[in-house]
């Protein structure tokens, strides 16, 4: 199971979770703003799940609901960054050295 966090570091305002369990395409699995966005935040870092800032793609999952799947228009940037987390995590794909 892997989560990831995208926030905006500058104004923490709103930060939104996303979930991939290498099978389905990642879905929101939490929303949150203010003192809720702060809390998700603080969470994941003590949890040593990936914080990834980019306002735009915020602003696209914002319009998004919790048990959505991401869009599809979406599905490359963010497997670059699952790949990238992987690559970090020293994690390689599935029934692969």
């Amino acid at each position: 199971m892997n989560s990831r966090i995208f926030y905006n570091e500058n104004k923490i305002r709103q930060a939104i979770a996303l979930f991939y369990d290498q099978v389905d395409a990642p879905k929101i699995i939490a929303k949150g703003e203010g003192d809720i966005a702060r809390r998700m935040i603080m969470l994941a870092k003590q949890h040593n799940i990936h914080l990834h800032e980019d306002p735009n793609l915020l602003k696209q999952f914002s319009q998004l609901n919790i048990g959505d799947t991401i869009p599809e228009e979406l599905y490359q940037v963010i497997a670059e960054i699952i790949s990238f987390v992987y690559w970090l995590e020293g994690k390689t794909p599935q029934n692969k050295p």
